[in-house]
């Protein structure tokens, strides 16, 4: 190509630009922050209206031209508001918080019993220890925040038994609190130690811990509501990355700008494919893949602090933004501004280690198990199994003649954890593994394959219904002489908000169940005791609180 017509493609493409996207389409803004003030149950900043609302009036807002300057995008200023401007006074959120930050605590020290878990744990060299680091529940490790982040991220996911969020996209918020405890534990040993001060000298207590939680699950919570990441082929724990990013950087002393600056990172940086988590390449990356966005989280924000810049218009920017490359040219929608409506509406993992869309199957199922228990049948007079379901499920879960080849097939299979509670009347995070006496049962691979799932519309609409959220199952049994048992029903799991007190005493009976591979009798009592005094436990200072978990000459990791 000449160099004439070379130039003449290269005006022709600034022009059409400059068309496309005039300064003036920026001029909208604070009519659409206000329209966006209307929006029922939104919690507003005094400084921001979230303007992502404008999405529900308008299908695409204007991306800025080349010579418009470096204009944020919307979506991105308006999570750094909210993570310095927003006041959380809902004490419902704290209270529950509180309960999640129990929880996901023992569930990481759940973890620790496995060693495809423990392997990846540790410094990045053996024997390191970072004076003044974040120290990780349940071990001895001292390590940097960075990788702090990525351990403790690791843990809590790896058995998927902490909280769920269901929406267009599905997640686990707590997730987030692998990069929030591990700034929050860092931070204040170090401003403790004196010999140089981070984040404003800040030390952290229990209750800066939860508010960061509670903003994370926001982040997380909203960006999922009407947004599949999947759908394109990405995994959740995007969010997880971005929601960590954005409570990190207002932890670490960033100011609004310099948080916006990072969070931009979080959407630039590269973003992991669903793959690991479906057949035929399922495996355990799948475990620490959240751990890992915690890592990414924490790394980004430090490098923002030492003066990196941010990318303005990361997802907007016609070719090469978030949208065009990652996202089908798609804006993100959003249902409503930021508050601490996804703490207070957060799921509970109570009753079952178990893919979440398939915990109220699996609630049916033991159900089932006792009313044959009863007629003196068992699994084996089973002939086939219809489950009525929603349409999540089918999509993630649904695996009725897939092989099972290892651990990560098994727990996200409602076919699998369906046959093993009917078989055996339980369903633990040991009937998972290679070897284990469920993963070996040829009645329960058999009747596995007996289990159909259907949709049901309704099951479906209910699901995104903000006002219920319910992830129904329903079970239909037919048995080999003809006799069809009654359709068994679930359409909130327990933990659901619906369900909530219901569950507090079983959250709680986990958390002490979890803990006690791991402490002393006494020990044990004394943190739940402490985990019940919520003005104790909250006025703690985060570092004398992670010191209760430490655990010298772990007898998880002599092994290894």
């Amino acid at each position: 190509m000449s160099a004439v017509n070379r130039g003449l493609r290269q005006a022709t493409r600034s022009l059409r630009l400059h068309r496309c996207c005039p300064p003036s389409a920026l001029r909208p803004l604070c009519a659409l922050k206000k329209a966006a003030g209307h929006v029922s149950g939104a919690a507003t900043p005094p400084r921001s209206s979230f303007s992502t609302m404008a999405s529900l009036q308008s299908a695409s807002a204007a991306t800025p031209s080349p010579s418009a300057g470096k204009g944020y995008d919307q979506e991105i200023l308006d999570i750094a508001s909210y993570v310095h401007n927003q006041k959380i006074d809902s004490e419902l959120a704290f209270d529950t918080a509180r309960w999640v930050f129990l929880d996901t605590l023992g569930c990481g020290l759940e973890a620790l019993r496995f060693k495809e878990c423990t392997k990846l744990l540790g410094p990045i060299v053996p024997g390191t220890t970072v004076p003044s680091g974040t120290k990780v529940p349940g071990t001895e490790f001292q390590l940097d925040p960075v990788n702090g982040a990525f351990n403790i991220g690791a843990m809590i996911r790896w058995l998927d038994y902490n909280d769920c969020w269901l929406a267009a996209e599905w997640g686990h918020p707590s997730d987030n609190l692998g990069a929030i405890l591990a700034v929050a534990d860092w931070v204040s040993r170090t401003n403790k130690a004196g010999q140089h001060k981070v984040a404003g000298g800040k030390i952290f207590t229990v209750r800066d811990v939860l508010e960061a939680m509670i903003k994370a699950h926001e982040i997380q919570g909203c960006l999922a509501l009407l947004n599949s990441y999947n759908k394109v082929g990405l995994d959740h724990v995007v969010l997880v990355k971005v929601a960590s990013t954005a409570v990190v950087s207002k932890m670490l002393g960033l100011s609004e700008k310099q948080t916006a600056d990072a969070i931009t990172h979080a959407w630039v940086d590269g973003q992991s494919l669903r793959t690991y988590r479906h057949t035929p390449n399922t495996m355990s990356r799948k475990s620490w893949a959240a751990g890992d966005a915690c890592q990414r989280a924490v790394n980004l924000a430090l490098k923002v602090l030492k003066g990196e810049t941010g990318i303005p218009s990361v997802l907007s920017a016609p070719t090469w933004g978030f949208y065009d490359v990652l996202f089908k040219g798609k804006k993100f929608e959003f249902q409503r501004g930021y508050g601490s409506y996804v703490m207070e509406n957060v799921l509970f993992k109570v009753s079952y280690p178990a893919e979440f869309h398939s915990q109220t199957a699996v609630e049916a199922s033991e159900k089932i198990y006792a009313q044959l228990k009863a007629m003196g049948k068992s699994a084996a007079d089973i002939k086939a199994v219809t489950c009525r379901t929603h349409e999540a499920c089918i999509r993630i879960i649904d695996k009725q003649f897939k092989p099972m080849d290892n651990f990560a097939d098994r727990d996200h299979c409602i076919q699998y954890m369906c046959s093993v509670m009917l078989v055996y009347g339980r369903l633990t995070a040991g009937d998972y593994p290679d070897g284990s006496e469920a993963a070996t049962s040829p009645l329960v691979e058999s009747l596995r394959k007996k289990i159909k799932c259907v949709e049901d519309p309704q099951f479906t609409a209910d699901y995104h219904d903000p006002a219920l959220r319910t992830i129904s199952n329903g079970l239909t049994v037919e048995l080999n002489d003809g006799t069809v048992l009654p359709e068994v029903v679930v359409e909130a799991p327990l933990g659901h908000r619906l369900r909530r007190e219901e569950a507090k005493p079983h959250i709680l009976a986990k958390y002490k169940r979890h803990l006690e591979p791991h402490f002393s009798a006494e020990k044990v009592q004394g943190l739940v005791d402490l985990g019940l005094d919520a003005k104790k436990l909250e006025a703690m200072g985060v570092d004398e609180y992670v010191d209760l978990y430490v655990c010298k000459d772990s007898k998880f990791f002599k092994e290894q």
